[in-house]
Parts: structure tokens; C-alpha cells; sequence
């Protein structure tokens, strides 16, 4: 994969109107601190999916959050949320704010070394309509956040992510590009990602 940056000051210029990236949208203390918080007080699991006629684990741990007493339908399945964290409903507001966006969940991915992925997609389910904007922050160990065009995979770019991050993904990214967090051979620490959304609710 060519490792090209996907901004204009490093080399590539990916249309403003399909991202935005903050490297440094939260200042470090406030990173550490967050990034602490859900460590010790996400409630992570893991979940498996069936392939093949066999159920495999998905490698990484998964938590929602949102508002009390809803629920949630994507791609079929049904979502149980967690209660908003204050930390993570003053993270909204302020993602919110600053990008005039609306979110009503967050999901929670918890890379616990260089082991844990996330395979090639696009988050294209209905529930997020069209043209949706998802707010990814990062933080922890800094991980490689890959992008190929689904028309053409020989154009791939990869963005670093690092603890305090936000990258904003909009317009039709996820019609056009697809995106991954790859394996690695390099001993790697944890990372915790969340992915703020606006999901059509069920109640």
C-alpha cells in the first residue's frame, strides 16, 4: 500500500467536502484523561459474527452508548445502548458544535494490541442515511487508518491516527471509499476509537 497522506500539506489533497481531520482536536491531558475513564469503565465485549457456516469472534471489543431506553436497528440487528457517559455527551455536544452535525450514539472500539482490526467496509446502512457524517476520535496507540476507492483499489491512501485525533467523514465517502484498520507485525499498545453517529431510532 502506498503510504500517502491524504492532506495537502503532505502530499495528496482529499476533497474537504469527504473529510476533516483535527490531529490534535483534543489536548493531551484531556485525551489521557478520556482515554483512562473508558478503560476502566466501558463495559467492552466481543462479538462474533457467522462466516462460512462458523461463528468467528470479531477482533476487537465493542461497546454502545446513547440515550436511555432506545434502541437501535442496524443492518438488522438490534442495538442496546449503554447510558451516555458525561465524557463522551460533552465530547458529542462539542463535535456537534463545532461542525453543525447532530449525533444520537457513539460506538465504542477498543484495538487491544497490533492483533485487533477491523476488515475493508463502509458504513452504508440505511439507518445512517444518506450521505452520513461520522466524528472518529482517537485515542491511545496511534494506528494506520487505511482507505482504497471501491472502484479501483489500486489507489489507497493511510492516514496515521493519534491520541487526540478527530477525523470527521462525510458527503460520499462511504458510497466511494471503503476504509480498514490493518494487523500489524509491530508490537503495538491499546486503542480505543469512537465513532459518534446519527442512527434512525426505533423507540
Amino acid at each position: 500500500m502506498d503510504q500517502l497522506s491524504l492532506f495537502e500539506n503532505e502530499g495528496y489533497n482529499f476533497p474537504e467536502e469527504l473529510l476533516h481531520f483535527e490531529p490534535t482536536f483534543l489536548s493531551q491531558e484531556a485525551a489521557d484523561d478520556l482515554f483512562n475513564l473508558l478503560m476502566r469503565e466501558v463495559p467492552w465485549q466481543q462479538t462474533s459474527k457467522k462466516m462460512y457456516d462458523r461463528r468467528i469472534l470479531t477482533p476487537r471489543l465493542t461497546a454502545w452508548y446513547g440515550d436511555e431506553r432506545k434502541t437501535y436497528q442496524i443492518s438488522g440487528k438490534t442495538i442496546f445502548v449503554n447510558p451516555w457517559l458525561t465524557a463522551l455527551k460533552e465530547l458529542k455536544v462539542q463535535i456537534e458544535e463545532q461542525f453543525q452535525c447532530t449525533f444520537n450514539t457513539v460506538l465504542l472500539n477498543l484495538y487491544r494490541d497490533n492483533n485487533d482490526s477491523v476488515a475493508w467496509h463502509r458504513d452504508r446502512e440505511s439507518e445512517l442515511g444518506n450521505k452520513p457524517v461520522i466524528g472518529s476520535v482517537s485515542l491511545g496507540q496511534a494506528r494506520n487508518f487505511d482507505f482504497r476507492k471501491v472502484d479501483d483499489h489500486t489507489k489507497k491512501y493511510s492516514l496515521l491516527l493519534k491520541h487526540g485525533s478527530l477525523l470527521l467523514m462525510k458527503g460520499h465517502l462511504q458510497e466511494k471509499w471503503e476504509h480498514c484498520i490493518a494487523k500489524s507485525s509491530k508490537k503495538m499498545k491499546a486503542r480505543v476509537n469512537l465513532t459518534f453517529r446519527l442512527i434512525t431510532e426505533t423507540n
